[in-house]
C-alpha cells in the first residue's frame, strides 16, 4: 500500500516554486507611515517658510495701519495674543484661499499635460535634472517676489509690465542665480534651495498685502470709506460712534460719527475723521449712541462733507 503526501495528490507538486533564489529575500513592502511622514516633509519644507514670512509681514501691516491714525495697536487696546489670533485666523482664510487656487492651477497644468501628450511634465522633469536650468527657474521667480517689496515702496507705480518683467530677471540674475547653481550640487542644497524659494513667495506676497493694507486704511482715514475685506480680515474695527456727555447728555463734536479703534486703561481711542485727528476720552464720562459696524456708505462719500 503506498502512502502519497496531499501536495501528490492533490496535484501541486508539479506546480513551479516562485522565482525566488537561494540566499535573496523578497525586498520589503514600502512603508505607508513612512510615505505619509515624506510627503508632511516635503509640504511643510514649503508651507512653514511662507507661513512664516506671511505672518511676520502681516503683523508690521497691522503696525502700519493703526500708524496711519497715529497710535500703536497697544494704544488701540491689543495686546500681542489679540494680535496673534487675530493673524492667524487671516493665514487660515488665506489658506482656504490658497488651497483652491492651488485646486484651480493643478487642474489647468494637468489638462495641458494631457493636451501636450505628457510633454508638459517631460519637461518639467529635465527642468530639474538640470542644474542650471532649475536655477534660472527659481531665481527669476525670487526675482518676481521683490515686486511685492518695490510696489510697497512705491516704486512699481505706473511701471508697465515690460518693466516688471526686466526687474525681475535683472534682480534674479545678479542677487540668485549663482547662489541657486552652488546649491544644486548637493540634496541638502537643493532642499535648501526650495526653502529659499517658498521664503520668498511668502515675503513677496506679505508685502503686497501690506501695501494694499496701508492704502485701504489711508482710504478710511482720509476719506471715511468702508473697511476693505482685507482690512476686515486681519481684525481692524471699523466700527463708528456718535459721542454724547455722560452728565450733561450733550452731543460731542457737532453729533458727527468718529471711528472708534479701541480702548485702553479706561480710555477710548477714537478718530475723527472729518478734522483728521486721533483724540483719547475716559469711558466714565463718555456715552456711546448709535453704534455702527462697517457701515453702508453711499458712493463718492467723504467725511469731510460732515465739517462742511
Amino acid at each position: 500500500m503506498t502512502i502519497t503526501k496531499p501536495e501528490e495528490h492533490s496535484g501541486l507538486a508539479d506546480l513551479p516554486e516562485p522565482d525566488t533564489k537561494p540566499g535573496v529575500v523578497d525586498p520589503p513592502e514600502p512603508d505607508a507611515k513612512a510615505s505619509v511622514v515624506d510627503l508632511l516633509e516635503r509640504g511643510g519644507s514649503v508651507v512653514v517658510p511662507i507661513g512664516i514670512a506671511l505672518y511676520a509681514l502681516l503683523y508690521l501691516g497691522i503696525q502700519q495701519v493703526y500708524g496711519i491714525f497715529n497710535i500703536s495697536p497697544e494704544q488701540a487696546g491689543i495686546d500681542q495674543a489679540t494680535m496673534f489670533g487675530r493673524l492667524v485666523g487671516s493665514l487660515v482664510l488665506l489658506v482656504i484661499a490658497g488651497a483652491l487656487l492651488t485646486g484651480i492651477v493643478v487642474a489647468v497644468v494637468w489638462l495641458l499635460d494631457k493636451a501636450t501628450l505628457g510633454y508638459l511634465f517631460r519637461l518639467v522633469q529635465a527642468t530639474r535634472v538640470r542644474p542650471w536650468a532649475a536655477a534660472i527657474v527659481g531665481a527669476l521667480w525670487c526675482g518676481a517676489t521683490y515686486w511685492g517689496f518695490l510696489g510697497y515702496l512705491g516704486l512699481g507705480e505706473g511701471v508697465s509690465m515690460a518693466g516688471v518683467v526686466i526687474t525681475s530677471v535683472l534682480i534674479g540674475a545678479l542677487a540668485f542665480l549663482v547662489p541657486f547653481r552652488l546649491l544644486r550640487r548637493r540634496p541638502s542644497g537643493r532642499a535648501g534651495m526650495k526653502i529659499v524659494v517658498a521664503a520668498f513667495t511668502g515675503i513677496g506676497l506679505g508685502f503686497a498685502l501690506m501695501g494694499q493694507m496701508e492704502s485701504d486704511a489711508i482710504a478710511v482715514a482720509e476719506k471715511g470709506r468702508p473697511a476693505s475685506m482685507l482690512l476686515s480680515m486681519v481684525g481692524f474695527q471699523d466700527q463708528w460712534v456718535v459721542l454724547n456727555d455722560r452728565e450733561s447728555g450733550k452731543v460731542l463734536r457737532g453729533g458727527a460719527q468718529v471711528l472708534l479703534l479701541g480702548e485702553r486703561e479706561g480710555t477710548y481711542a477714537l478718530y475723527d475723521c472729518a478734522h483728521q485727528e486721533t483724540f483719547r476720552i475716559s469711558m466714565e464720562a463718555t456715552v456711546l449712541r448709535q453704534v455702527t459696524l462697517e457701515p453702508e456708505r453711499p458712493d463718492g462719500y467723504s467725511c469731510l462733507d460732515q465739517k462742511n
